[in-house]
């Protein structure tokens, strides 16, 4: 393991761990478990924030470490450490003498796959550091200069590039190579005294190249500056139960929160979720298909693999308004006696795998959007949300807009500020009366909490009419 070129090289050194030691580590310390494996890993990351005009940090980490689980029926063992070799493990498969043995044959590994849906490369490496400062600084200086209203500019750029192994005790062997990109854009504006601000970040698991292309940061900065700009037309929120129309792509946060928290599979298995038991049941509008998918290329949300060596693949969750699964991990899958989907995710070697959502969006329809903003009449438009809560019992969630316009006559009208949509999961999807045949996934900017673990996420949907939904404003 000392080819320069073989990125394991992280994770295995001439004088230190080797595969054959892992894998015989992780043979002897999951002996008579159901379930568990060893991951490894190694993660370098940086990040650079330009603000006020001036470079004002540049961060670069790296850690390396392993987590070790042993799962026996309903119980996890865990034991993990910032260190790479085979004392450590030792110590750590010490860990493991909690679980009673198993009284079932272990569970079988994960299915293989062939696929590959990001590259290998480190985009850390391959930008010199002044050339990535110099991208921040450029689109800082070009954003001053768009509108003497502008005021303060902040631009952040970050990366990381993940090495993993996965070993279990039967022989397998999972490996992964993932790259993760963001780009960040800020912008306050003031007039007349009064500020505002607008927002635009975009990234996935590829490299940096494409925001260095002009027409990249270029279209940040419109996006940006034009939400800070609406933002000082807007007027007070109105307040009460009404017709809203989200728009497509970001606005799919609220079904994530909302709706994908609530069809996680240890929430389910555990009867805590709104959700539960309800499989086959009708649980939204006729033509309402919401899917949750890992696979797809260069996303954020996506995975090659779950942090259990699981495929990720395309889950139907409701299809045409119909609950047709949940998504699982491969403890909650066999306690439930169904197959793992390919969401058990972790946010280091230090933490457990857990349910996780991937990419989640619902799927679009044959709508016009004109024709259902003319069809709402009155109301309020949702284009992009900040901060929301919701209760996974209930489903109960409460969303800030950070643009949304009043809907007058069946057109756009004034912007408005301070509107909040409250409801809750189950509820809103059956009042779902119309789907845009405009449906988008997110820029690449999701974060998902759950368990004190976060993880990249991706959402999306197409335009959506909902009736009746609680707006919370601030108008008199």
């Amino acid at each position: 393991m000392n080819s320069l070129s073989d990125p394991r090289r992280f994770l295995y050194r001439d004088d230190g761990l080797t595969p054959d030691a892992a894998q015989l580590l992780t043979r002897q310390a999951l002996a008579g478990c159901d379930d568990g494996e060893l991951y490894l890993q190694y993660i370098a990351s940086e990040a650079f924030t330009f603000d006020d005009g001036r470079l004002k940090t540049a961060d670069f980490n790296t850690q390396a470490g392993f987590g070790l689980r042993g799962v026996s029926g309903e119980t996890t063992a865990f034991a993990h450490a910032n260190e790479l070799s085979e004392s450590a493990i030792r110590r750590a498969a010490e860990t493991m003498a909690v679980l009673d043995p198993s009284r079932s044959p272990p569970a079988a590994p994960p299915r293989r796959t062939n696929a590959s849906l990001y590259t290998d490369a480190d985009p850390l490496s391959l930008v010199p550091f002044a050339k990535k400062v110099a991208l921040c600084q450029q689109i800082d200086a070009e954003a001053r200069a768009r509108d003497p209203r502008i005021v303060q500019v902040s631009v952040s750029l970050a990366g990381s590039w993940s090495v993993i192994d996965i070993l279990r005790a039967d022989g397998f062997a999972a490996h992964d190579i993932r790259p993760l990109v963001r780009l960040n854009i800020s912008i306050v504006v003031e007039q007349n005294g009064r500020r505002e601000s607008g927002y635009h970040g975009l990234g996935g698991r590829y490299l940096y190249d494409d925001f260095f292309k002009p027409g990249t940061w270029n279209r940040g900065i419109d996006i940006a500056l034009a939400q800070a700009l609406v933002n000082l037309e807007s007027v007070a929120a109105p307040a009460g139960e009404m017709t809203v129309v989200l728009g497509p792509g970001w606005p799919g946060v609220l079904l994530h929160e909302a709706i994908g928290h609530g069809l996680e599979g240890d929430f389910n298995r555990k009867g805590t979720s709104a959700f539960s038991g309800r499989i086959g049941e009708r649980v939204a509008a006729p033509g309402v298909t919401v899917v949750d998918d890992g696979s797809i290329g260069a996303r954020r949300g996506s995975l090659t693999i779950d942090d259990e060596g699981t495929p990720t693949q395309c889950n139907v969750l409701i299809e045409d308004g119909i609950l047709k699964a949940y998504i699982q991990d491969r403890l909650n899958a066999r306690l439930m006696g169904v197959e793992p989907t390919g969401n058990g995710r972790r946010e280091s070697f230090a933490h457990a795998p857990m349910p996780r959502m991937t990419n989640t969006f619902m799927l679009g329809g044959k709508d016009d959007p004109g024709e259902i903003l003319a069809r709402a009449k009155n109301g309020i438009y949702a284009k992009s949300f900040g901060g929301g809560q919701v209760d996974i019992t209930s489903g109960k969630f409460v969303f800030s807009c950070t643009e949304a316009y009043k809907i007058e006559n069946g057109k756009l009208a004034a912007p408005i500020k301070g509107a909040t949509l409250i409801g809750d999961g189950p509820t809103v999807l059956t009042k779902v009366a119309a789907m845009g045949n405009d449906m988008a996934l997110d820029e690449g900017v999701g974060i998902c909490g759950k368990g004190g673990q976060s993880v990249p996420a991706g959402v999306g949907q197409p335009t959506l009419l909902i009736e009746g939904l609680t707006v919370g404003g601030t108008a008199a």
